[in-house]
């Protein structure tokens, strides 16, 4: 098991920068102030001071991660073979793609690898391109191969820093969004200050750096800042475009880099959506970003190649079908309230059905199976029956796709994150609903041409629009549904916490949170707004600094290196000992090591979105199940396997309760009774034959007859399978 162990010897306020008040201040005869020309050098001035501050913290955090890497790994001194294994389980798939480009003799035999892969699964051609996202990797290698660096930074290196380099853009897409949020920089300073103090929650790109939400969510991030910033009212047309391309390349580059983009921007389509419905959005802008996203995601299909999983996925059907049903459903926003609540049901409905009807041709048409784990994850966790599917329970007894821990808000809370989050979200929740209330009941009214008798219910709206701009109501929306994401499920923490950060310290930051508290408690006044949303954000701020600079240098000084002997030992055996044409079966985490360190022709992998794939796993990991020795050996040659690794951790494990250890899973899916004590379902029956990963350990005749012990160790055993003519 791969460890770390403790290493051997070897601010100023500001006054001006909110956004500009509806409210202009005028001369009787329609002059600007002559303080117009010194209130615009401030505001260019503090332009500037907060994007050298924006870049600055950016910085930072990438040399922050960078050296908490470093310390805890002693990456710079450790061999290359455990450089790699430190890149666990799908992380080293990942990257032995960028190696494999890198060590090719030139680009295109590179690529050509990678369209026309046979080692990646055993007896079976496929395209990488097409099944993985691993464009990065490919851009990556052929930027290194061509820039004249490769005297000065090894391959290696050049990755982790290009990944530790997008951190420093993920904190400066996080401060612009809360500054266009807020109108003060000083909002986008807290919100960066709460991502770094709250690592452990808002990101793991230290110890999982070429996981694919890495590259992803600094895309993910920048998008939304610009969808913020396409939000606001009075964008000049070229303003517009320009916000619009930039949410088109963000889209793309965040589709291209992650597989589960689709359900990410489900999500955020499903935001735009219930925005719509209640008219708390441009409608214009809000049909330009569903198009932006299909957009996106099908220019990524082209580039892999055609992918179905894409083509039949729900957020292509969803906005499809909220854009037909926008074309039948015409004066959808016309009406009083209850004649346009009849309206919205039946245009929530008739949106639900078409996805439903559309994705399901969809799938029909091309034959698409390649995500029905995922459905079959998601009807098991939410109580839609039990389920003795074996992909299903393989992600319902992972930790990472279980609930939420109640720990993680402990520990947001100490940063008084989860408090100022709470304190913003409550008020303007709230603002949402009364102006969501609002729309649907004087719209008619609201809409009118700007005449005497209605300037009364003008002014109140505008009121209302003042307290919920387009941008916020986005932001509030975003947040709520990213955190039912991630209390439901843990993995996806990372999209919620980062967001957590800018709207917390938009909310703390906010001249229209503060005007709606105070005026709700009687306390209202300009002069008072004005010093607090000041004063408390820049307490926050030295409490945090207080408080947590100690434990950051503490952490920045500890120093640790990376030890693993057991996978070095068996990744040196398996280079010097097999042929470059050996094909090893065995768990998925370990054999995306086999193929970085060894390049070894693997059985399975943990790349999991490919129905064949899942089918071959569940066939390989029969080696933990209870099967005869003639059954494993048949299995395991119908995939081409020279060699099979057993690992005892897998074997003998302890780190999940009974009925979801792996074997108990294989047990459950093959029909037989689980080991040790507890109750079973009456069906179950017992097997005919022992585990096979213990009993092959006995070198009884009947398993010596097919499997060689070839290697051991604490950890590990190899056994070469027999050839029979």
């Amino acid at each position: 098991m791969t460890t770390v162990r403790q290493r051997r010897g070897g601010r100023v306020t500001e006054g001006s920068e909110d956004q500009p008040s509806e409210e202009k201040n005028v001369k009787s005869d329609g002059k600007v102030l002559s303080d117009h020309t010194g209130g615009k050098l401030w505001n260019i001035l503090s332009l500037t001071l907060g994007g050298i501050v924006a870049i600055g913290l950016g910085l930072l955090t990438s040399f922050y991660v960078a050296t908490l890497h470093e310390n805890d790994l002693w990456f710079s001194n450790i061999k290359e073979v455990e450089r790699e294994i430190s890149f666990r389980t799908e992380c080293g798939l990942y990257y032995s793609y960028y190696k494999q480009m890198i060590q090719a003799s030139t680009i295109q035999q590179g690529l050509h690898g990678l369209v026309y892969d046979n080692k990646t699964e055993s007896v079976r051609t496929i395209n990488i391109l097409e099944r993985m996202n691993v464009y990065q990797e490919v851009f990556l290698s052929i930027l290194y191969r061509i820039l004249p660096i490769q005297q000065y930074l090894e391959p290696v290196y050049f990755y982790i820093y290009t990944l530790f380099g997008l951190q420093a853009v993920y904190v400066f897409a996080l401060y612009v969004t809360s500054w266009l949020l807020s109108g003060t920089w000083l909002s986008g300073l807290l919100a960066a200050c709460w991502y770094i103090t709250n690592r452990i929650d808002t990101t793991r790109v230290e110890f999982t750096i070429p996981l694919r939400e890495n590259w992803a969510l600094p895309f993910f991030a920048i998008q939304i800042a610009a969808i913020t910033y396409l939000l606001r009212t009075h964008l000049q047309p070229a303003q517009e475009r320009l916000t619009l391309l930039a949410v088109f390349i963000a889209t793309f580059l965040f589709s291209l880099t992650w597989q589960f983009n689709q359900f990410m921007m489900l999500i955020q389509a499903l935001a735009l959506f219930i925005l719509d419905c209640f008219d708390m959005l441009p409608t214009a802008k809000v049909i330009w970003l569903y198009i932006i996203q299909i957009s996106g995601l099908l220019l990524v299909c082209v580039l892999q190649f055609f992918n179905s999983m894409i083509l039949g996925s729900l957020l292509i059907s969803f906005n499809a079908s909220v854009l037909i049903a926008r074309t039948i459903q015409k004066n959808l926003k016309k009406g009083n309230l209850f004649n346009r609540l009849g309206k919205l049901i039946l245009h929530v409905l008739l949106v639900s059905s078409l996805t439903l009807l559309v994705n399901k041709f969809i799938k029909k048409s091309l034959n698409l199976e390649s995500d029905e784990h995922i459905f079959k994850f998601l009807k098991a966790k939410f109580g839609f029956g039990s389920t003795r599917d074996f992909d299903a329970n393989l992600y319902l007894c992972e930790e990472a796709f279980g609930l939420l821990p109640l720990n993680t808000f402990s520990r947001l809370s100490d940063t008084l994150l989860f408090y100022v989050y709470i304190f913003s979200l409550f008020p303007l929740t709230v603002a949402a609903l009364v102006v969501a209330f609002r729309n649907l009941s004087f719209y008619s009214s609201s809409h009118l041409p700007c005449v005497s008798g209605s300037n009364q219910i003008q002014e109140k709206a505008e009121e209302y629009t003042i307290t919920l701009k387009p941008d916020a109501a986005y932001n509030l929306i975003h947040t709520v549904l990213f955190g039912c994401l991630a209390l439901s499920t843990m993995r996806m923490k990372y999209l919620w916490t980062s967001h957590m950060c800018v709207f917390a310290s938009f909310g703390l930051c906010s001249t229209e949170v503060w005007r709606l508290i105070l005026k709700c408690v009687h306390l209202y006044t300009s002069q008072r707004t004005q010093v607090i949303k000041y004063s408390i954000p820049i307490i926050t701020l030295l409490y945090i600094s207080y408080k947590f600079w100690p434990g950051i240098m503490d952490e920045l000084s500890e120093l640790r290196e990376f030890y693993d002997p057991d996978t070095v030992e068996l990744m040196n055996w398996i280079k010097s000992n097999t042929p470059n044409t050996a094909v090893f079966a065995g768990s998925m985490q370990l054999l995306a090591g086999v193929k970085l360190c060894t390049g070894r022709t693997l059985t399975n992998h943990p790349h999991y979105e490919d129905k064949h794939l899942r089918e071959r796993t569940k066939q390989i990991y029969q080696i933990y199940a209870k099967r005869s020795p003639e059954d494993v050996y048949r299995i395991l040659r119908s995939f081409g396997t020279d060699y099979v690794i057993l690992e005892d951790s897998i074997c003998y494990e302890r780190r999940h309760s009974r009925g979801c250890r792996l074997r108990d899973l294989l047990d459950t899916a093959n029909g037989h009774i689980m080991d040790g004590l507890g109750e079973s379902e009456p069906d179950l029956k017992p097997s005919l034959y022992p585990r096979f990963c213990e009993e092959i350990k006995k070198n009884l005749p009947s398993y010596t007859l097919h499997f060689i012990r070839v290697f051991q160790n604490k950890t590990f055993h190899v056994y070469k399978l027999a050839k029979y003519k």
